[in-house]
């Protein structure tokens, strides 16, 4: 009897070393991110889906078409992030996928981190300029750290922020070599992949690439209004020198996704074993070529149909390895669509064009007219002034009176709709628009002057072989897509903020939810 006893108090004092999954709840996430997914034309689109891809997902899932993005400025890195962090770019710090470097005065990924080489790829990159923990992150810690996350993307800004802090790996294709990559901030990268001869890889197949509609284009019906109906056939040659860049537009990238994905959970036994396990995938609906939906309208529509495609396929590999029933599936957008281009001249909408090049020069011509010859402006980057702080302090001047001086020179530029300075976003904030530009900016990497450019006009990059962004204020309705074993299918009719879906995930697997979350979870039914 001394000995049953003993025996009982000792289990109770032993810790154990990982907590272990209960039997009921689910063994893996998978959370998809498409960049540039729009409600508008997945739902168009319906009719030429399976009923196992995204259909799957919207009919038996939890499903809101319009994800709120509240901040100025959206791309792959700052939204992936406010995704997986379940808050703003003020407080995870990720404020562009490209920033301003002061000391260098040029733009630098924000991923860059001088400590941390590439594995095949001559970047250097981390997650370090994450400030608060992601998703993955979390189910990483509430598995003492035996929980496998991996992370699959065309880019590196998607792969590195889905991965977030500790993930086993981040993998994306790398524009130089087309290769599969990664970087030695994560340790757990899989050999297989990162080998020359790959199968999977980009620079084994590009060479094959054809790409032409699954469908007679008179199918293609989520843009009615646009160019008749047209068949296309496009190739990449193997002596563009941006080819992978462009073979990252095309469907077939979200194939190779697909490929590495499914080889990954095989061989990673992702949700086989008594951890919780996570799997990020990033998927892309970029226009082909950068181009614009006027001109390839009907390859996007396209490319919607080949991802439906892919996520049948990894949805049937996932049921067959763990079952669906033991899984927990999020899909959602970037928020942002890059394909609109400018009207032509013959329709009379104004227009005009911004040379941010010149702005500066001139800029800084004035304010050698008020302070005395020197350099006094950096440079610029994503409608913002960088202002020479250092030079500006060595001159004992406030840097407050040169911020109001550019301001009001600025305000006065063909073009320009409204200036801020950086002191009137962050500690004079008094309405709705300045409270959204607070949201996305960074004391420390944003510029000292926000330009708000008029509608319509185009911002011409001299620099960089004229390279134009057009502006466009074009509310994008975004979706969101929960399938979970405990949550009925349901559909949340009003707007939701993109910051409650890493807490909603969070809930639903019963875990902690990002440490820099504020936004609750959504309110859904369980059964």
């Amino acid at each position: 009897m001394n000995k049953v006893l003993a025996s009982l108090l000792l289990s109770l004092v032993i810790v154990p070393t990982g907590v272990k999954a209960q039997s009921d709840a689910p063994r893996l996430v998978v959370g998809i991110t498409v960049d540039q997914l729009r409600s508008d034309y997945l739902n168009a689109l319906q009719h030429l889906f399976s009923e196992k891809g995204f259909k799957l997902v919207m009919q038996e899932g939890v499903v809101c078409e319009d994800v709120l993005f509240d901040f100025p400025y959206l791309d792959r890195a700052v939204s992936t992030a406010a995704i997986h962090t379940g808050t703003i770019p003020f407080y995870n710090g990720i404020v562009a996928e490209e920033v301003f470097d002061k000391f260098t005065r040029k733009e630098r990924s924000i991923l860059y981190d001088d400590q941390f080489m590439g594995n095949g790829t001559t970047d250097y990159f981390s997650a370090r300029s994450l400030l608060v923990s992601t998703l993955s992150d979390e189910i990483k810690i509430v598995g003492n750290g035996l929980g496998r996350v991996y992370s699959i993307a065309p880019d590196a800004s998607t792969a590195i922020m889905s991965a977030g802090h500790i993930a086993n790996s981040a993998l994306w294709i790398d524009d130089e070599t087309g290769r599969w990559v990664t970087t030695t901030y994560y340790t757990d990268a899989p050999a297989f992949v990162l080998h020359p001869y790959y199968k999977h890889s980009p620079s084994n197949t590009i060479a094959t690439l054809s790409w032409s509609p699954m469908y007679a284009s008179d199918r293609y019906t989520a843009m009615p209004y646009q160019i008749p109906p047209y068949r296309f056939t496009h190739t990449i040659s193997p002596k563009e020198h941006n080819r992978f860049a462009i073979y990252k537009t095309t469907p077939m990238v979200n194939d190779a996704v697909t490929d590495v994905s499914i080889e990954i959970l095989s061989s990673a036994s992702l949700g086989k074993r008594d951890q919780l396990d996570m799997i990020t995938i990033g998927y892309t609906l970029a226009p082909y070529n950068n181009g614009t939906v006027q001109k390839y309208g009907l390859e996007l529509q396209d490319a919607y149909v080949r991802l439906d495609a892919n996520l049948t396929r990894l949805f049937q590999a996932i049921d067959s390895s763990v079952g669906l029933e033991n899984t927990v599936v999020f899909i959602t957008s970037t928020g942002y669509f890059t394909g609109e281009g400018r009207e032509p001249s013959f329709y009379k909408i104004q227009s005009g064009e911004f040379y941010p090049k010149r702005a500066v020069s001139l800029l800084n011509l004035y304010l050698m007219a008020i302070y005395g010859h020197g350099d006094w402006v950096t440079g610029y980057s994503h409608n913002q002034i960088y202002l020479n702080r250092e030079f500006i302090k060595e001159r004992n001047i406030e840097l407050e009176e040169v911020r109001d001086k550019a301001a009001q020179f600025l305000i006065d530029m063909e073009g320009v709709q409204d200036v801020y300075t950086q002191h009137r976003i962050l500690l004079r904030s008094t309405n709705e628009h300045t409270d959204r530009l607070r949201r996305g900016m960074s004391s420390t990497l944003s510029g000292d002057i926000f330009i708000e450019l008029v509608p319509g006009w185009e911002i011409v990059y001299e620099d960089q072989a004229d390279t134009r962004q057009y502006i466009r204020h074009n509310a994008v309705s975004a979706p969101f897509m929960l399938l979970a074993p405990n949550v009925p299918a349901q559909k949340i009719e009003h707007p939701i903020d993109v910051t409650s879906i890493a807490p909603t995930v969070s809930r639903v697997l019963r875990i902690r939810a990002p440490n820099g979350c504020t936004t609750r979870p959504l309110d859904i039914e369980y059964k």
